[in-house]
């Protein structure tokens, strides 16, 4: 591990403080580096959930497959509106805080959130039971709750790492997670294991990371929850329009399950819920790429808005690119997604994944203007765009789903999701025209995506035109130089590549 950079010293002369990282010109570099090992941890561990939930589908069925995912959404619930923006604010708060002050930040976050699970998943229960849904799914509530209460415990503690930029821990704590629901769930699986007991998993897999967490932390932070009242208050007093637009927005994104859920058959539930589960695993990647410069913006709204215009400028850029090629590819791809998923008996829900990805191409860009917003603290900004995407969002997929069933949902979720994202990028050039996003690449990605798209008029294999889609996609936006040079620079092989200095 490489210590952190320092000026030089004179000759007699005292030694300086070492740099903040944050500080640094090389925070840049790490954030790249981090956001990078975070998603491929994220795609192995996408990938060892996409191969266990596809014998659990299977194992299940359709019917049972929705009420599995029906009971997974609704903790899901619990745990955004939980969060109520925590650790997003954490995060920040940490990159500028520093001794006592930063210590019962972090007690406080952990016991405000710990309080925040539990009343959540009883909130959550008495929904269960009000709404009628049959026993099985309030019991799997229960139960997911007590998962979703370690794994709060254990996500506010990576807060510290986060803010440190040592994603590599961060990622090890995913692709961990993910590895050891996916083993659990094919023991139950060969075990015959009934829907109650997948749902449990969550249990076991929740203290096997708190336990793992505590250990990498001991002697770096405050790890012991602090149920001061006055503090809570204090975290949330000035950020509470923030908390809202978060709580607002969780309920936004699952609200398209439950009601459907409410207006349709579990048969339809069934193909939904595995749609849904696709754009649920994806729509981490926007998080996980541009979380991982969150620091940077928050240091730089703080200190330097001109740093901060072309942070801000280089991730949206990014973000343009590999978000729109990750909607190209979902969307050619959506029925063997859906095939490797579900199986041939939910074929129904391919149609439904396309639609949908369009809607996941937007939440990239999206992602990048919302973490500018949070740096520049435009609370009131980010309530008003949620409470816009909930409400109108809402009333768009009731509609929808009187009008066109199933496909009225997905519709109307891929409308609100690009509207929303239109929305918080009006908000940051309001806040602050220096920070409008650089548009000039928009033409060549609009073109690769057409390209791509065109490709699939060659009826060829599915797999074959997911393919051919993204490398003519590839082949465009690299050609008109739409991929900023500071992503490809750490590319192995790539010509231009700076070469690693000699070791110090």
């Amino acid at each position: 591990m490489s210590s952190p950079p320092t000026a030089s010293v004179p000759d007699g002369g005292r030694a300086p403080e070492p740099v903040d990282l944050l500080d640094s010109p090389a925070a840049g570099a790490a954030a790249v580096r981090g956001g990078v090992l975070r998603v491929v941890s994220y795609f192995a561990a996408m990938l060892l959930s996409v191969g266990s939930a596809a014998l659990l589908f299977r194992h299940l069925g359709t019917i049972d497959t929705g009420r599995y995912s029906l009971a997974v959404y609704l903790i899901a619930i619990v745990a955004g509106v939980s969060d109520l923006g925590l650790t997003a604010v954490g995060v920040r708060e940490f990159s500028v805080r520093t001794g006592t002050s930063r210590d019962a930040l972090a007690r406080n976050l952990l016991g405000f959130r710990l309080a925040l699970s539990v009343a959540g998943v009883a909130v959550i229960v008495a929904f269960s039971l009000a709404a009628g849904y049959v026993t099985v799914v309030t019991l799997g509530v229960v139960v997911a709750g007590v998962g979703l209460v370690l794994q709060s415990a254990q996500s506010t503690l990576t807060i510290a790492l986060i803010s440190e930029l040592k994603l590599g821990w961060v990622a090890t704590f995913d692709f961990l997670r993910a590895a050891l629901t996916a083993v659990a769930v094919v023991a139950l699986i060969l075990l015959s294991g009934t829907l109650l007991s997948f749902l449990a998993v969550t249990v076991p897999v929740g203290v096997v990371l708190l336990v793992v967490n505590v250990r990498v932390l001991r002697g770096r932070m405050a790890m012991r929850p602090a149920f001061e009242l006055r503090e809570w208050w204090g975290l949330v007093r000035d950020v509470l329009p923030y908390s809202v637009a978060v709580a607002a927005a969780t309920l936004y994104f699952y609200l398209a399950v439950v009601l459907v859920s409410l207006l349709t058959g579990p048969k339809i539930l069934g193909y939904f819920s595995v749609s849904v589960r696709v754009i649920q695993v994806l729509l981490v990647m926007p998080g996980l790429a541009v979380g991982a410069a969150f620091p940077i913006f928050s240091r730089a709204a703080r200190d330097d808005r001109a740093r901060l215009g072309y942070a801000l400028g280089r991730v949206f850029e990014v973000s343009l690119v590999v978000g729109a090629f990750v909607a190209l590819c979902l969307a050619i791809g959506a029925p063997l997604a859906i095939r490797i998923l579900g199986g041939p008996g939910f074929a129904k829900a391919a149609p439904l994944l396309a639609i949908q990805s369009v809607g996941l191409g937007a939440s990239f860009v999206g992602a990048v203007w919302a973490n500018g917003l949070l740096s520049l603290h435009r609370y009131r900004e980010i309530l008003i765009i949620s409470l816009i995407a909930l409400m109108g969002g809402g009333g768009l997929i009731a509609g929808l789903v009187e009008l066109d069933g199933v496909t009225g949902a997905a519709i109307a979720t891929a409308a609100d999701e690009f509207v929303l994202a239109l929305m918080t990028g009006v908000a940051l050039w309001q806040a602050d025209r220096s920070l409008a996003p650089p548009l000039r690449n928009v033409p060549a990605v609009a073109l690769g995506v057409g390209l791509g798209v065109a490709t699939t008029l060659l009826d060829l294999p599915n797999v074959l035109s997911v393919v051919l889609g993204g490398a003519a996609y590839g082949a465009v936006v690299l050609a008109l130089g739409a991929v900023p040079r500071e992503l490809l620079e750490h590319v192995p092989g790539w010509p231009g590549r700076p070469r690693p200095g000699p070791l110090r």
